[in-house]
């Protein structure tokens, strides 16, 4: 049992701002720590819904809400996985060889590129989130646990791009099987919940998961030679924002015909 609280602390203190009991990062306490990350996608959907709830009760319309909606994920990871979204964004940018890419993503400078796509990127969440149907959000909420699913998935099966940074050491350390099992039950059965929840938005959030998956290994191979933590940031952006995006557009289109 201490092994893996130990386990799901090492993932918490790295992956959100949520306090945690501090114990040392080794081989113990890291090897299982990418099975809870998904929990931390769950913590944040718990936090979404409790949002929904309070806009419901007090009548906050939609402008509030969808500045609610964007905000909660970027303050309880503290901003890592868009840290890693910006940091891509300039190094797909610059459209230079794989090495210097890989160096960009080490800068801790932002570039023209990344504040642009950051704002891009802002807006366009903002603006579906003030556009979403409030019965489709229960579902939505486990997107934030279906991303990080597909993250860490990634991280124990995509090669490493950079061997000194923090993915590959979570995937050095990691148990990468039973990793890799474990965060694809979960995955299965969250889709399974998003199904019970809501059936169209399952399908839309399971469409956009699969897309943005698709990308994410086409960039990572093509254009930096593997993983990084960064990329895998990228990643759980991309996702999330696919899969609000495709519910929303998705649900409009749905309605046209019904």
């Amino acid at each position: 049992m201490k092994r893996i609280l130990k386990n799901a602390a090492v993932a918490f203190s790295m992956y959100s701002r949520i306090p945690m009991p501090q114990f040392v990062w080794n081989d113990e306490s890291m090897r299982y720590a990418l099975c809870f990350f998904p929990l931390i996608g769950l913590v944040i959907g718990l936090f979404e819904y409790l949002w929904y709830t309070l806009c419901s009760i007090l009548n906050i319309g939609s402008t509030m809400f969808a500045a609610g909606v964007v905000a909660i994920p970027l303050l309880l990871t503290g901003g890592i996985h868009f840290d890693g979204f910006m940091d891509t964004s300039d190094a797909l940018s610059s459209w230079r060889p794989q090495e210097e890419r890989l160096r960009i993503l080490k800068d801790s400078h932002v570039g023209a590129f990344a504040v642009i796509r950051a704002a891009v990127y802002l807006l366009i969440a903002y603006g579906s989130a003030a556009e979403l149907y409030r019965h489709a959000l229960p579902s939505l909420c486990l997107g934030f646990a279906i991303s990080r699913c597909l993250s860490g998935i990634s991280v124990v099966t995509i090669p490493s791009a950079n061997p000194g940074g923090s993915a590959a050491e979570f995937s050095t350390r990691a148990s990468r099987n039973v990793v890799r099992e474990v965060l694809f039950f979960l995955f299965v059965v969250l889709i399974v919940c998003a199904f019970i929840l809501d059936l169209t938005t399952g399908v839309l959030m399971v469409f956009a998961a699969l897309v943005s998956v698709h990308y994410y290994h086409h960039i990572c191979m093509k254009y930096f030679g593997g993983m990084t933590g960064d990329l895998a940031g990228y990643f759980v952006c991309n996702c999330e924002l696919y899969m609000l995006l495709t519910v929303v557009l998705g649900s409009k289109i749905v309605r046209l015909f019904l």
